[in-house]
């Protein structure tokens, strides 16, 4: 028999149909930021073992839209697009472990399901969603600009359901982009055994980071943010208790794999 061929599912001969190509992947987008304090209760619930709170400030969270286009190494995705572009919302915390502090995503909502299958590799738990976040431009009455007073807005939405919306107002520079996301993530990647009650099949605690990052000048200003109860999602449980602050910045990422941590 012939072999098959991809990355990931589904395999063919020629590998052209694997739902994702092989590492690395190249991201390239804007990053809408508000970090805001809420129980710190409420953040520990969602770590397991062996994961513990973040030593200090162990309620902060960051809420982070993201309008990104991303290729492979070949980077053919990028003329055809929409195999590149997608955007996606995701909630980090804080936590440690073996003594070091980690960012990890508690949640995430993405629009397209090659996002999802990198999230699948990558442990971010990934759903579907819908993702809107206001586009800067230096033209025209129809955008904001990079500037102070620029406003910007963003809205989450799945299943039919708002969970979230924004709006920053930016106000100055700033040296940086927060702080709740900037650690190595730590993220599980977990696959149910297919007998039942059998152990799983893959049960893993992993480490990853950007290979390779650049980024433009950051702004931070002040922002509003709600969100609201869902059937189906649990995201309104982090309610904020008090806003940190809100960023706004343009960067470019490498993804090439991570490590197992246990």
């Amino acid at each position: 028999m012939a072999p098959v061929r991809g990355f990931l599912h589904p395999k063919t001969a020629t590998g052209r149909s694997s739902l994702i190509p092989s590492p690395p992947w190249h991201y390239s987008g804007d990053l809408l930021t508000v970090e805001y304090r809420t129980d710190p209760a409420r953040v520990a619930e969602l770590l397991p073992d062996p994961l513990a709170p973040a030593a200090e400030d162990p309620g902060a969270v960051a809420i982070i839209w993201a309008d990104w286009q991303s290729c492979s190494a070949s980077g053919e995705e990028l003329l055809d697009p929409v195999r590149a572009q997608y955007r996606e919302c995701f909630v980090v915390v804080r936590c440690s472990f073996g003594g070091r502090t980690y960012s990890r995503c508690v949640y995430i909502w993405v629009d397209k399901d090659f996002a999802i299958a990198r999230g699948l590799h990558q442990g971010y738990p990934k759903k579907l969603g819908s993702i809107h976040q206001t586009r800067p431009h230096p033209f025209g009455g129809a955008a904001p600009r990079l500037a102070p007073g620029g406003r910007f807005g963003a809205t989450l939405a799945a299943a039919d359901r708002r969970l979230a919306e924004a709006v920053v107002t930016l106000r100055e520079p700033s040296e940086t982009n927060g702080f709740v996301n900037g650690h190595p993530m730590a993220h599980h990647r977990h696959l149910p055994s297919i007998e039942p009650d059998a152990p799983p099949a893959l049960d893993e605690l992993v480490e990853s980071g950007a290979a390779g990052f650049e980024g433009g000048r950051a702004w931070r200003g002040d922002a509003e943010l709600r969100l609201f109860d869902s059937p189906t999602e649990e995201l309104s449980l982090l309610r904020p208790e008090e806003i940190i602050g809100a960023y706004y910045r343009q960067v470019g990422v490498v993804w090439n794999g991570g490590r197992r941590l246990a």
